[in-house]
């Protein structure tokens, strides 16, 4: 039987339109700091990509900084500004911050100087999505960008990171936007390329994948496709819930994405869980996908307050627009198999 992919959250499929946008890339000769017609022509790509995220992202009239991807924007946004954060924001980010501000139980923080705070959208474990005030000097918008109706001039933040695999496009490409006049420390330099922010030569066709699937996420969301990806979730849900009646939803009292869905039992270590599903089939998570290879208690669900035994028994299951309804009921299935087999042990 064919394996389903319910990690969307890691990482999201390649869509067509930013892999035909890439193939295109492929055959631009020019460097783009090149001034013949060859590299014109790349810079074209360039600038292309640079207005079709930025019109998807709602960020008309800022600077789309092209960078390697959301970590390397998270660097070059908070290095050396002795932001505040909590404890729930991505390791990208938690590397930068003081993670200082309180989180309620339902994964909510609370931003006493929004100028000097950097706060995620939503969460990538959880999908708790965060009420952001006006004036944030960081938001991570990574998970949020192409799920929610979010929009850069909306927020009134100073700058925030996104990222192209998480909407279909390829790996090792993102952006930092920021506010027209902002200043900014280049943490890589030589050329003077994106601006004089970021240099080094740009990856022309990751920036082209990218561009393409901004703009085609931008559509799936006007069209609705995320509603109907949320009403899987809440039958994943229903169904987790009816086989384990000591299931624990983490985050389901907050406003969440519409695709995700953190949950535990606890003592059922996630790691096993995710090696159970794998053989079963499943694409599933831990946590965060930049923490594999090193699984470890929930940082992030410590921080809401659950115990050890919780939030290291969560898993994570994120969805797609191209999830059926066959796909959730099958991994309901397996995983009510095994949740019994658990049970049946610990009795």
């Amino acid at each position: 039987m064919s394996r389903v992919y319910l990690d969307w959250n890691a990482t999201a499929p390649l869509r067509a339109e930013a892999r035909a946008a890439m193939i295109g890339a492929m055959d631009a000769v020019g460097n783009p700091s090149s001034v013949h017609a060859e590299g014109r022509a790349a810079k074209r790509i360039v600038e292309t990509a640079r207005a079709q995220v930025a019109t998807a992202f709602g960020a008309d009239g800022a600077d789309v900084v092209f960078v390697s991807g959301a970590t390397e924007a998270a660097a070059l946004a908070c290095a050396g500004r002795g932001l505040t954060g909590a404890d729930i924001e991505h390791d990208a980010v938690a590397a930068w911050i003081d993670a200082a501000l309180p989180v309620d139980d339902a994964g909510r923080v609370r931003v006493d100087a929004p100028e000097t705070t950097a706060l995620q959208a939503a969460n990538s474990e959880t999908g708790v999505i965060q009420d952001l005030p006006q004036g944030l000097a960081v938001v991570d918008a990574t998970q949020a960008f192409g799920k929610l109706p979010v929009a850069f001039n909306w927020m009134g933040c100073t700058m925030a990171l996104i990222s192209a695999h998480k909407i279909g496009g390829p790996k090792g490409v993102g952006a930092l936007v920021l506010r027209r006049g902002t200043d900014l420390a280049a943490q890589i330099r030589g050329g003077g390329q994106e601006m004089g922010r970021r240099s080094g030569t740009e990856n022309i066709v990751g920036i082209a994948g990218f561009g393409a699937a901004a703009e085609a996420a931008a559509r799936d969301l006007d069209a609705g496709a995320w509603a109907g990806v949320e009403k899987l979730r809440n039958i994943l849900e229903e169904s987790v819930a009816a086989a384990e009646e000591d299931t624990i939803f983490l985050g389901k009292g907050a406003s969440r994405l519409p695709n995700t869905s953190c949950f535990a039992v606890p003592g059922w270590k996630g790691e096993t869980q995710v090696m159970q599903m794998d053989l079963a089939g499943f694409a599933i998570s831990a946590g965060s996908a930049c923490s594999s290879g090193k699984v470890r208690e929930s940082r992030v669900l410590r921080a809401m307050g659950h115990d050890a035994s919780t939030a290291s028994s969560a898993i994570r299951v994120s969805l797609g627009p191209d999830t059926t309804e066959n796909d959730v009921t099958r991994f309901a299935e397996a995983w009510t198999k095994h949740v019994r087999k658990f049970r049946a042990k610990a009795a």
